[in-house]
């Protein structure tokens, strides 16, 4: 019964000692002082939980923008796919469509095994050394979660997606240069010589050039600039697959009596929806290549279909004067050379610029068709067109417009110099690797060009044994035909 009496005067002397050795003042300080200690550590908390509950969410939402971009970046095979075959004969759609649809699966596993180590894993300058078969030890834009810091008295955030995403983002890349090889090619390669060539290039020489770009290596330290892959993916397949048509030589009866004698395509409604769905893929390809679902990415999309439209426009024009009607194959190669011009810069260069980096890709394709057909390299779609010499442009209209370091906004010349080193460096290496990788597998396989009477007959019966339009007459038949009569 005494022992709460005695600790109410222990609590009451220590009060009065207290009020006696502080002022009024100071004690009404105590209470407000300890309020804002628990709002102030509340509100940090809950800014906290915000801030990494956004961080999450951003994440998600670039996850989610790359596996998309990812698959509009696939779904190019079938629009190359469509163009090919429609821009071929008949009697070679099958052997078009197969190598194709192959070739992803061919560039899938190369990439898998080999390229992405070479490209991204720790190694040197010039090569990754590194994360061979996806082991995880090649790490390019990846990590499993979010980063968060202040700087300047605002938050920063810095975004992960995960390395799987990444992965598959890029070996759709990888894929696309291998793919541009194949229109180049068209119609007198042997099938198991192109997939070995291909299954080459996306394991050794497209990743080992890229590693010298996109993983921060001594190109990218130089200053050469290449958003999206004019230089690193398509002027790479464009220079492959101009060394392969240069050494296969051009199909039979392409130039005769020292004249370039057309060969139609068998389907141009098909090269026009394959010529759509490239367009509609590139909306992955360039945006995508922002790697993250920010604000740049509408601005990304439009100046690449700026571009595209108007390599469309100056193609058909350019065509329609030089040869008195408009052509549509060069209507659809020039909605690609647009498309192709911008893929370096489309980050980086106003929309003006855009149009005029388009437009002028489109002359550039008419003439580089009819260029390359006057020194004899027979390119069945205009691959090397398309994609090596407007990839060559769209990487030097880096150099001239980009808005903070192009010649003509004001950024002197260095810009253009870089670009200049990259174009040589990355062609150089690809011409070297493509003519042994040509020549080697020529020899191990006997040469890379089918016989003559195959390729007569079409590549859809010689090399796979069957038709893509069954029970319909085709040229081959009134070849033979033809051939049966006269020795009768």
């Amino acid at each position: 019964m005494y022992q709460p009496v005695e600790d109410s005067s222990v609590v009451l002397r220590f009060a009065r000692k207290i009020s006696r050795n502080f002022s009024p003042v100071w004690l009404a300080c105590i209470p407000f002082a300890a309020i804002i200690t628990i709002v102030w550590s509340t509100a940090a908390s809950a800014q906290d939980s915000a801030v990494d509950a956004a961080g999450q969410v951003q994440i998600i939402l670039d996850t989610i923008f790359l596996l998309t971009s990812s698959v509009l970046v696939i779904f190019m095979n079938a629009g190359f796919g469509m163009l090919e075959a429609g821009f071929c004969r008949q009697k070679n759609a099958v052997n078009i469509l197969a190598k194709n649809l192959f070739v992803f699966g061919v560039a899938t596993i190369a990439y898998w095994a080999i390229g992405y180590a070479f490209m991204y894993g720790d190694g040197n300058t010039f090569i990754g050394l590194k994360g061979f078969f996806f082991s995880g030890s090649s790490v390019p834009y990846s990590g499993d979660g979010s980063e968060w810091y202040t700087m300047d008295g605002e938050t920063q955030i810095l975004n992960f997606v995960p390395e799987s995403v990444s992965f598959l983002f890029q070996v759709a890349f990888a894929a696309t240069a291998a793919t541009i090889v194949s229109g180049a090619v068209a119609e007198r390669i042997k099938f198991d010589a192109f997939l070995i060539f291909s299954f080459l290039l996306v394991a050794i020489s497209y990743p080992i050039t890229g590693h010298w770009q996109w993983d921060g290596e001594w190109l990218s330290q130089f200053g050469f600039y290449d958003f999206a892959g004019s230089t690193v993916v398509h002027s790479v397949g464009g220079w492959a697959a101009l060394v392969g048509a240069a050494i296969l030589g051009p199909r039979l009866g392409k130039y005769r009596d020292g004249k370039v004698n057309a060969i139609p395509g068998h389907n141009m409604s098909i090269a026009t929806l394959g010529c759509l769905i490239l367009w509609i893929g590139w909306f992955g390809f360039n945006p995508g290549s922002q790697l993250a679902a920010d604000a740049a990415v509408p601005y990304i999309a439009v100046t690449t279909n700026l571009a595209g439209a108007a390599g469309a426009v100056t193609a058909t024009a350019t065509s329609w004067l030089k040869d008195g009607k408009p052509d549509l194959s060069m209507i659809i190669n020039g909605v690609l050379a647009g498309l192709v011009g911008i893929t370096a810069g489309c980050d980086s260069v106003s929309m003006l610029s855009a149009v005029i980096i388009g437009a002028i890709a489109g002359v550039l394709v008419v003439y580089s068709v009819a260029f390359f057909d006057a020194i004899k390299i027979d390119d069945p779609v205009g691959a090397t067109s398309v994609h090596l010499v407007c990839g060559i442009w769209g990487t030097l209209a880096v150099g001239l417009f980009q808005i903070d370091t192009g010649l003509f906004t004001g950024g002197g010349i260095q810009q253009l110099i870089a670009q200049i080193v990259g174009i040589l460096s990355i062609g150089g290496f690809t011409v070297a690797f493509s003519f042994v990788a040509w020549y080697a597998i020529s020899a191990v396989l006997g040469g890379i060009r089918v016989d003559e009477e195959e390729e007569l007959r079409g590549l859809d019966i010689s090399e796979h044994g069957m038709e893509a339009y069954s029970g319909f007459v085709k040229e081959s038949d009134v070849i033979f035909s033809s051939s049966s009569d006269s020795e009768g």
